[in-house]
């Protein structure tokens, strides 16, 4: 019951739009064509319209029934989608499945995961959210995520339980029209000091730990794309995930950057984990997700 209607009256409402008669409801609805009729005079005596006029061989929807008609598809479709989560729930899927990704993170590596995840849990509402840096392993603590694509610098916690599953290589680059770009050689620790490095800062601790950092003149940036903005206009250099930059290179966009010495190529690629805190296990979705993952990086 809502209020003074119930599913069965807007069901009823509905089938007799859809079958073009009281009696083709009546057969949909195994019903009486009697019952048909007393719903639908129900719901006119209740609310104080009419639903449709009766003055022709059939009854057709007035102006009010054809609006309410709509009206009543919705809160159908709402309960149906009610009953479908919470027989989910009763069968051990979770009622919502929060998902962070750090801002190196390729999503498109992920897509193909996240359209099985949507046929595999069709009514499973799944949030979405692309984190500054650092910022989906801060979600999956304060337990707003459920699992994580991120980056875990410098080592994995103890704490989390964290699946490897790509590498995303880094490349330094800068505009063509940028000094840098014209030194016809690799750029020395001093060549770079005297220019301003484009840096990918966590937003919750901009004085923590800089990975990379390599001048004495930072400036830092919390977004990716806006990072890419300012790098194109020859502000400064910086080094980008290679995914994100290969195409601009081909073009003459940006240039490769080599660097003397250069520690990052040492330390090699970052690895992206699928990630989530060991003391809080994951629900059937989440479970299946990882699975999912399991069997198409590892």
């Amino acid at each position: 019951m809502i209020g003074n209607l119930t599913l069965d009256q807007l069901r009823v409402l509905v089938t007799i739009a859809e079958n073009g008669s009281f009696s083709a409801a009546g057969r949909k609805l195994r019903r009486a064509q009697s019952a048909i009729s007393q719903a639908v005079a129900t719901l006119e005596e209740v609310h104080g319209v009419t639903l449709f006029d009766r003055a022709g061989h059939r009854p057709r929807l007035t102006g009010v029934g054809r609006v309410l008609v709509g009206q009543a598809r919705v809160v159908l479709a709402g309960a149906n989608h009610f009953e479908a989560m919470a027989a989910a729930t009763r069968e051990g899927i979770e009622p919502e499945l929060a998902v962070a990704i750090d801002p190196l993170v390729p999503t498109t590596a992920f897509i193909d995961s996240l359209h099985a995840l949507r046929a595999a849990f069709p009514h499973l509402p799944v949030s979405f959210s692309t984190e500054g840096l650092g910022g989906a392993e801060r979600r999956l603590r304060r337990g707003e995520a459920a699992l994580a694509f991120c980056i875990l610098l410098p080592t994995v916690p103890e704490d989390i339980a964290a699946l490897p599953l790509l590498g995303v290589d880094l490349v330094s680059v800068v505009a063509p029209v940028h000094p840098l770009a014209r030194l016809g050689r690799a750029a020395t620790r001093e060549d770079l000091d005297e220019h301003v490095q484009l840096v990918l800062t966590d937003p919750s601790a901009p004085d923590g730990p800089s990975y990379g950092v390599m001048s004495t003149k930072p400036w830092r940036f919390v977004e990716l794309g806006r990072r890419l903005d300012f790098l194109l206009a020859g502000l400064g250099w910086c080094r980008m995930p290679d995914y994100l930059v290969a195409p601009l290179l081909t073009e003459g966009r940006l240039v490769p950057l080599p660097i003397e010495d250069d520690p990052a190529r040492a330390s090699g690629a970052l690895t992206i984990y699928a990630s989530h805190m060991r003391d809080r296990s994951l629900g059937r979705a989440g479970a299946w997700l990882l699975d999912d993952l399991k069997a198409r990086f590892v």
